[in-house]
């Protein structure tokens, strides 16, 4: 490749001030010289850090249903609720049930870790936790785990993933129990003491 006068004196000027710089820096100016002068560095070695950098943002514009998942996994436990936005107690002890399961790899919890998570998440500091964690074990949010603890229920983890759409969420929870209530056997009776008599005369 030739080399003009001005390509040199360019390249000498652009080497004398990166030479200053921390590698950190140097690889951030460049970034920012190519994006400025909307360069395409694909065909070359991008330098360190330049594709792992580039990743989020490509998987922020993802409109595809089955990445949704993968992209709550960055999500900090506040960032989560503010796009969940549990309007009750009992929705956000589901939510930080959720995140505990999903992003804590905790699927087992005590009151004590919701309550930690709620701290951690700068939310409003429940009036009653443990009432709170009944509550939500009660509209079928939770279930009983080992050793005291409990876990997320197939519904609750539905319903978080449903939210904000709280219509879609309770529709799922009615829809839950009709399924449960009608699949549910019907006792059989059993002759009594006077039928058993009437039968063998």
């Amino acid at each position: 490749m030739d080399t003009t006068q001005p390509d040199l004196d360019a390249l000498t000027t652009i080497i004398g001030a990166l030479k200053r710089m921390s590698r950190e820096e140097q690889t951030r100016t460049l970034q920012a010289v190519s994006v400025f002068l909307g360069l395409n560095t694909e065909p070359t070695r991008s330098p360190p850090g330049a594709h792992v950098a580039s990743q989020p943002s490509r998987a922020a514009q993802s409109t595809d249903a089955g990445s949704s998942f993968s992209e709550e996994r960055g999500l900090s436990p506040k960032e989560f609720l503010r796009d969940k936005k549990p309007a009750s107690d009992v929705e956000r002890v589901a939510c930080l049930a959720y995140y505990l399961t999903h992003h804590r790899d905790t699927p087992h919890f005590k009151t004590v870790d919701i309550s930690a998570l709620n701290t951690e998440s700068a939310q409003q500091k429940f009036s009653n936790a443990s009432m709170a964690v009944d509550n939500a074990t009660k509209a079928g949010l939770l279930v009983q785990a080992t050793k005291g603890s409990k876990q997320l229920s197939a519904s609750g983890e539905h319903y978080v993933q449903l939210l904000p759409d709280r219509d879609a969420a309770r529709d799922m929870i009615k829809s839950s129990n009709v399924r449960r209530k009608t699949r549910r056997p019907m006792p059989k009776k059993s002759p009594s003491v006077q039928d058993t008599t009437t039968t063998s005369q």
